[in-house]
């Protein structure tokens, strides 16, 4: 019996122990990512970046993004809802995070269309069928073409512009700010410059309305 209770309180010592170094590991982590912030503010917004809303909203929302990964797919309307409530107050910028395999040949795609006004509609159809292209071990990302193909692109200017020097140049600056920002995984959300480091759609909009409820002060 007594080895029992030993045993027991053993395994509570542990359960205590893991769940403080979780604590501190998360409290690290903000730290982080909130000197990562500090240290490179003008990392957050480029000119070049895609904005969706009203482009003048005090309120924004940066959101590193990989077209090939499952939970930016989930999060998606999500952020768009956000934004659409938001009555002009919110605007996502989105930047490039291409951690999966083919994600950058999807992103040059995505830009392409862009540079044709279609870009919101491409990426619509582009995630839609996401699970065709995206498969992890064996990426197809050129699939997107058909994906694509109804949303009124000319197809042969798209294909010579997705291989650009000036979307490879926007995609490196992408790259390039992730790592500076220390985002490690997508997707990356920081709101007026605050990272959200608890992950979720709740936490998400939690700290998008304190941001919203700061601007609202007189």
């Amino acid at each position: 019996m007594k080895s029992k209770w030993l045993m027991a309180g053993a395994l509570g010592v542990v359960a205590l122990a893991f769940i403080a170094g979780m604590a501190i590991y998360k409290e690290r982590s903000a730290q982080q990512a909130a000197q990562a912030v500090q240290a490179g503010s003008e990392a957050l917004v480029r000119a070049h970046a895609p904005v969706f809303g009203n482009p003048e909203a005090k309120v924004t929302i940066v959101e590193f993004f990989d077209p090939s990964c499952e939970t930016c797919r989930a999060f998606y309307p999500i952020v768009k809802s956000i934004v659409n409530a938001s009555f002009g107050q919110v605007r996502l910028v989105l930047r490039y995070a291409p951690l999966h395999p083919g994600s950058d040949r999807a992103v040059q795609i995505l830009e392409a269309a862009r540079l044709q006004g279609k870009y919101w509609p491409a990426l619509e159809r582009a995630l839609a069928d996401q699970p065709r292209w995206a498969a992890h071990g064996n990426p197809q990302p050129e699939l997107i073409w058909e994906s694509i193909a109804d949303t009124g692109l000319d197809m042969a200017r798209a294909r010579a512009d997705a291989d650009s020097p000036a979307i490879a140049g926007a995609l490196k600056q992408d790259i390039a700010d992730m790592h500076a920002l220390k985002v490690r995984a997508t997707p990356g959300f920081f709101v007026n410059g605050r990272p959200l480091t608890d992950f979720g759609e709740m936490q998400l909009r939690a700290l998008v309305n304190e941001e919203v409820a700061k601007v609202r002060k007189p």
